[in-house]
Parts: structure tokens; sequence; C-alpha cells
């Protein structure tokens, strides 16, 4: 397993833990031993003692016995609790290497995986992982020496008992596997079915108003009844054979030991072994179920794992980040702000190969200036932002700043450059002054008070429980247009020279809007703006329009150029007008 996350944590687990690995072997090894010796027990007691005549040794034997049952107990508990232990230790390190991934893995890679699938990862298939060890490998290393040990004990008091066992494992191990397969089909096509009926009620729960506006209360109760009794078959399949499973199991146990004891008669005396050897056979048969019908189940866990394990690896081998070697301060970037040079140098970028989002973009920004670009959706402008702050990497060419290429800009130093906001404010957990500063310590309370100021956010926050520091649990503490103010708050807090503006009024009403804009108008003479707009008369003054088109840079100019030379440029102007007012 080369670039191995598992094999690398495992090692990790192993290396600091030898004493506690070292008390699992002799755990197992209890577990295993001491399951074969009240068998060999109740022989002796059978055979020798059946009528006393020595109490003493009877005593003694019964002493042993219960012992060796007591012992199974605490070498079995020993066992289970060293491999949660151990298995805690696992999970935990498999879960910071994936964050440790997580922090440098390439921002390509959230273009093509959802959210949902990434969490999976830390919690579904590291599970899955952790069953490897906790039930899975150690569990059938267990229950394989115990069935060894078992057919050992019973050869040795009869070659033609040994046999009839023989020819019985097979048979338990197929029919506790046929169960175990139709059981976990029937329970995986449940829980899908559940999900149905769940999503079925939360959908009508969500859409009751257009449900009951077009009379649709009729088609969405077929739909839920017919899920439901979908479901209710599948209950009843799992139902069924977990009914059955049972009385099997037992049936053919029943019919194992009938078979030894009419072997084992006077009449027919085929096995030739004793009493005692007969009652500790019986014994050591019926222990042989439990540890084939685990195996079905380890075999199972395991084959899970091993899928969680190559989830993992496949996580863990995604491209990260190349290392930002400029170690140079934004300070030294960028000593006067006025002097910001902004250059896109024949840059192109595509998601997979033959597929341009972005081609020969060739463009330079000074400081101070006021950019917006603007085109169709899906024309790139997005991209180009995440260009911009280095998120990405430009397939050809480069964006530097004053020479500097952005990409090779350390994190740190980039928030210092480069204030973002978004279309929509997204909430920590933590203080008000928190979802400012982002629990950046090098932030003060000064900043995070001017910030605020500077939206005319202060007096909302201040008449909070606990002003900056009230804690924010409830999206509702904030209306949208104050989220967006926040997000601007956060954006300018470390006073960056160019700001990032990504359609923030898209979602907002036109009072709100004009709000945010008069804030951006004031964020203007201090910062270069680089914005992208869905509604050009309703952004701040630009002294530059970048008109994108099919990845390309379509034309250049000011406002009022482009209103002269640029059929879609006007028309889109005109729409606007024509929509709004």
């Amino acid at each position: 397993m080369e670039n191995s996350l598992v094999k690398k944590s495992i090692a990790k687990v192993i290396k600091g833990n030898t004493g506690i690995i070292a008390m699992l072997v002799f755990a197992v090894c209890g577990v295993v031993i001491t399951s074969l010796i009240p068998p060999q027990i109740l022989k002796y007691i059978i055979d020798y003692n059946l009528v006393p005549k020595n109490s003493d040794r009877l005593l003694i034997l019964a002493s042993v016995y219960m012992s060796a049952i007591l012992f199974i107990g605490l070498f079995d508990f020993m066992k289970e609790a060293i491999l949660t232990v151990l298995g805690q230790k696992f999970t935990k390190e498999v879960r910071l290497e994936m964050m440790e991934k997580l922090e440098k893995i390439n921002a390509m890679f959230f273009s093509f995986n959802e959210s949902g699938t990434v969490v999976s990862r830390f919690t579904n298939d590291v599970n899955a992982i952790n069953s490897l060890f906790t039930s899975g490998i150690v569990g059938m290393v267990v229950d394989c020496f115990k069935i060894i040990g078992i057919m050992f004990s019973i050869w040795l008091f009869s070659a033609k008992l040994g046999m009839i066992t023989l020819f019985l494992l097979p048979i338990i191990y197929a029919i506790t596997r046929l169960f175990q397969r139709k059981m976990l089909n029937a329970q995986i096509e449940n829980r899908i079915l559940v999900g149905k009926v769940n999503n079925h009620i939360s959908e009508s729960l969500k859409n009751v108003q257009m449900i009951k506006c077009f009379s649709k209360e009729s088609y969405m109760e077929r739909n839920y009844t017919k899920y439901l009794l979908d479901n209710y078959k599948t209950v009843e399949k799992v139902n069924f054979y977990d009914s059955v499973f049972s009385p099997i199991i037992k049936l053919t146990r029943a019919v194992a030991i009938s078979v030894i004891v009419i072997l084992s008669s006077k009449q027919l005396n085929y096995l030739g072994i004793s009493l005692g050897m007969v009652a500790a056979s019986i014994d050591l048969i019926s222990n042989l179920f439990t540890p084939i019908e685990n195996l079905g189940m380890e075999l199972q866990n395991i084959q899970q794992a091993i899928s969680g394990i190559h989830r993992v690896n496949d996580f863990y081998r995604e491209p990260e980040d190349d290392v930002k070697n400029d170690e140079r301060q934004a300070v030294a970037l960028i000593p006067n702000r006025k002097e910001v040079r902004l250059s896109f140098n024949e840059v192109t970028f595509h998601y997979e190969e033959g597929t341009e989002v972005l081609q020969n973009i060739n463009l330079q920004i000074n400081g101070g200036e006021k950019v917006t670009f603007v085109g169709r959706t899906g024309v790139g402008k997005s991209t180009l932002f995440k260009l911009i702050l280095g998120l990405i990497k430009p397939s050809t060419g480069s964006i530097t700043i004053n020479g500097v290429d952005v990409y090779s800009i350390s994190n740190a130093e980039k928030r210092k450059i480069f204030g973002f906001v978004d279309q929509s404010f997204h909430l920590i957990k933590g203080t008000v002054a928190d979802q400012i500063s982002l629990q950046d310590n090098n932030i003060t309370r000064e900043q995070i008070k001017n910030a605020l100021d500077f939206v005319g956010l202060t007096e909302y926050v201040i008449s909070l429980e606990n002003g900056y520091d009230t804690q924010v649990t409830s999206e509702t503490l904030f209306s949208q247009g104050q989220k967006q103010l926040l997000a601007i708050a956060r954006a300018i807090v470390t006073n960056p020279p160019i700001l990032l503006l990504d359609e923030i009024t898209a979602n907002l009403d036109s009072i709100t809007e004009e709000k945010i804009v008069s804030v951006l108008q004031k964020a203007s003479h201090a910062h270069t703006i680089l914005s992208i707009s869905h509604r050009l008369s309703s952004m701040i003054a630009s002294d530059t329009v970048v008109i994108l088109e099919k990845g390309r840079v379509k034309n250049v100019g000011s406002p009022e150029m482009l209103l002269r030379n640029d059929d879609w440029y006007r028309s889109h102007i005109a729409l606007e007008k024509l929509a709004w007012g």
C-alpha cells in the first residue's frame, strides 16, 4: 500500500502502543486456550466422579471448571477493552492525518467532490476501517483458532467423531452465510426505502403550500403509501430471515448432538468413547457454532473495511497545493497600496483536459482601479477569482502581483493582500467577534471594532446580550443584509489593498442592496476593487468593465465607452433598466 494513509496510521499506533498490543496477544491466547478447558474438565467429572467416590477431587474439578469459565469471561473482556482502546487510537490518528491532508489538498478536489462525500470519508469509511481491527481481523483470528482447537480436542476423543465434525463445518458455514447475505441485502434495501419515506415526508412538509395550492394531496399520499408498503415488505424480509435463522441453527445443533448420542450408545458403540467424552464432545460441538457464525460477519466487516481503505487512500493520494516557498510579507510585496499591479499573463485554465474554462487572459489592473467582470453564466468569472486568490493554479500562464506569482504567496500573507466577499456569508461556531476575525489571534479587538464600525453594524452588535462576545448559535441572529455587511467586515478587517466581490448583492432586496453598495462606495476610496456583477447598474462606479465570453476577454473599457461600442453591454444595461425600473 504505497502512499497509504491507513498503513501509516497503523504503523504509528503499533509503534506507540507495543505494551498494549502485547497484552492483546496475551488476551487472545487466553480466550482461545481457556475456552477449550471446560469440556475437558467436564469429561473427567463425568467419567470419574459421576458417582462421587472422592468428594474432595470432585470439588477441586468443579472449582477448576468454574475458574475456567471465569477466566474465559475475563480474557474476553480484556480483549474487547484493548481492541476498543486501540480502535479509538487508530480512528483518532487516521482522522488527524485526513484533516492535515484536507488542509493541504488542492482546491480542484472540491470542484468534483461534494461536501457529503468528503464527510463520508471521515465518518463512514473510517468507522468501517476501525471495525477491521475491532471485529474483523482479530475476531477472525480468535474464531479460527477456536475452531482449530475444538476440532483438535474432538479428534483426540475420537477420530471418527472428528471426521463427522469436519463434515459438518462447511454445512454450518454455508447455512450461516446464506442467511447473513439475505439479511444484509434486505437491510440495505430497507435503509434505502426508509430514506425515501423520510425524504418524501420532508419534501411534503417543505412544499405543503404548493401541494395545497395545486391540489396534489392525493398524489403525495399515493407516493407515500407506495414507499411505506415497499418499506414494510423489506422489514418483513428482515424479520423472516432473522426468525428463521436461529431455529435452523438450533435444529442443526440438535441434529449434530443427536447423531453423537446415537453413535455413542451401547447398542451401536460406533465411536467407542466414554460417557464423559460424549458430554465433552456435545459441549465442544455446541461451542463450534458460534465462531462459525461469527466468521461470516467478520468476513463481511473485512470486505467493507477494504473498500473503506481504498477510498481513504484515494483521498490521501489527491494532489496537494504546491508548497508556498515565497516567504515575503504582504507589506514587502505591496509597500504602497497605490502601486499595486495585478497582471494576468496568458492565463488559461481547465478543470478537465479539453474543456478550457478560461483562455489566454491578458489584463493589467493598477492600484485604486475599480474593475467589474461581466458576462453570461458559466463564462469563468468565479474561476478567475479563485485563480487570483491562489486557490487553484492556472493550467498555463500566471497571475502576478507586483511581479510575484500569487500562487506562491503563503495563505497567511495572502489574507493581508486580498479581501474576499462571496454571495453568501458563512457563519462559524463562535462569537460575533469570531465571525470577523475567524479566530485569528493576530487580529486585534480594535481592528474588529473598526471593521464593524465601517460597515455600520456597531450599534446592532452592542445591543446584543454580550455585545462582541455574543455566541452566534442561530442563523437568525443576523438578517441577510447584516450577514453581507459582516462578510465585508471580515474582508476588510486586515485592511487589504485589494477587495474581491463575487455577486454580493445577488440575493438581496433593492433597499438592502443600496445599503451594501453605499458601504462599498466608502471602501472604494482606499482599495483596489475587483467585482463580479449580475446587475451592472447596482454596482459601484467602475473605472473598467471586462466582458468575458466563452472564457475569453471579449471587450475591455470604461462603462461609457462600452455603452457606445458594445452591443451586448448596451442591451444588458437596457434590460436591467426595464426589469428594475
